[in-house]
């Protein structure tokens, strides 16, 4: 039974006294069906499409461009944030800080500045603009490496060769544009940025060690924890939900991208958890994250899109993924020919691959492009046509990478020998 409730905005209330939730509902049943949707179509069509794009496409024919059935309102809004968070949640779980100190590591953070660079220098060139042509070099320099992941994943990519580059290149593809956002495009001074950064990897560094501090100060929690871990209580995925909201809630309070607070979680939990619990926990995220929260980030996004700014301007949209591929994909594939990279990549349709792979983008595109539509430093046009396009990346990259990789199998890496202190933790 609803009773009404009279004010300025004839708010409807239920009888418990809350807000009708009734569009949020009705607009996530309809996500949730485009998540089922598209592994089946992905699956009818034999893994050609990646299940990601699918997501992306069916959220676009949902949205108001299309066929208006749902909108992203303050829950939907919520529900796409938390999607946000364990995409990147478990990308970083994916990275090692061992790797990124490698050689590898090196030659793809010179890779990607160099990229930076140039896409500046001819941006500013062509508009005559500072703050556009950071915004475009932003755009078009990102990798999408929580959005690739789960590709990844169902290419049985990781672990490989091929897979590992592309975590390398993809780590520094998220987290070097997110930090040059910070930098470049907010309202604060330079230095002002630099020691809210400071603060937010003082803040990080203390949460990586609570947990381990609080089981040496209270040794019965490390009981309780193991013994709640597989009941309902789940001890430890909570943990790690935690974990997860105070690093968001930190970069949101700083107005930092929500991604690096996630991201950093992820490489956290990555250095925290014993290597022998690795599996079995990634599991667990897994069931969490993609049984809901990521597909409706994908779905959510692709409801952005407007269908009428592709149809317009096709060719500028179809223009943004071959703009990406020159200027971040090619300077990744001739490094990989040129020049030792630490990789151990031999084969040239292992190195179209990594490059395929390293020139999918969105989130970052997608967050540049709020940032410069809200500072006026582009109009939401341009911005549209940059979302559809990367949106394309999503959907035409992974899917040249499978069929350059053709049948052939990608060789597994030669697992890295554990440092010292690891190795004694795992012989307990």
């Amino acid at each position: 039974m609803l009773n009404v409730a009279t004010s300025a905005a004839d708010t409807l209330v239920l009888a418990s006294g809350e807000a009708d939730y009734t569009p949020s509902l009705v607009s996530f049943a309809w996500i949730m069906a485009a998540a089922l949707l598209a592994p089946l179509v992905s699956f009818m069509l034999k893994n050609k499409m990646p299940a990601v794009a699918l997501l992306i496409l069916f959220g676009m024919i949902l949205g108001p461009s299309v066929l208006d059935l749902a909108h992203e309102d303050p829950g939907i809004g919520m529900l796409k944030e938390l999607g946000v968070g364990a995409l990147f949640l478990l990308a970083g779980f994916e990275i090692d800080l061992a790797t990124l100190k490698s050689k590898q590591a090196v030659t793809g953070f010179s890779t990607w500045f160099i990229c930076m660079v140039a896409c500046l220098v001819g941006a500013y060139f062509l508009l005559d603009d500072i703050p556009s042509a950071i915004v475009m070099a932003i755009a078009l320099t990102s990798t999408a490496l929580g959005t690739i992941t789960p590709m990844l994943k169902q290419d049985k990519l990781l672990g490989t060769k091929v897979g590992n580059s592309v975590v390398i290149h993809g780590a520094i593809g998220e987290v070097a544009p997110i930090t040059a956002m910070a930098l470049l495009l907010g309202t604060r001074s330079t230095l002002t940025t630099m020691l809210i950064l400071l603060a937010f990897i003082i803040i990080a560094v203390v949460v990586a060690v609570m947990p381990r501090a609080l089981i040496v100060a209270v040794p019965w929690l490390k009981t309780a924890f193991l013994s709640g871990a597989g009941s309902t209580n789940q001890t430890i995925l909570r943990l790690i939900i935690l974990i997860l909201a105070i690093l968001m809630a930190v970069t949101s309070v700083f107005e930092l991208d929500i991604v690096l607070g996630a991201f950093a979680a992820g490489i956290i939990l990555n250095r925290i958890i014993p290597d022998e619990f690795h599996k079995r926990l990634e599991t667990r995220l897994d069931v969490v994250c993609y049984s809901m929260l990521i597909p409706v980030f994908f779905v959510v996004s692709g409801m952005a899109i407007d269908w009428h700014v592709i149809a317009n301007s096709p060719l500028k949209v179809i223009g943004i993924p071959a703009l990406i591929l020159v200027t971040r994909g090619l300077p990744v594939f001739l490094r990989e020919n040129i020049h030792h990279t630490g990789s151990d990549i031999e084969t040239t349709r292992e190195r179209l691959q990594v490059a395929l792979y390293a020139a999918t983008g969105l989130p970052i595109i997608v967050a540049v492009m709020t940032i410069a539509v809200s500072s006026k430093i582009v109009d939401t046009e341009t911005a549209s046509i940059f979302v559809a396009g990367g949106a394309l990346t999503v959907v035409l990259f992974p899917l040249l990478s499978s069929l350059v990789k053709g049948k052939q199998e990608n060789e597994p890496a030669e697992p890295k020998p554990q440092p010292e202190s690891k190795q004694k933790k795992a012989d307990h």
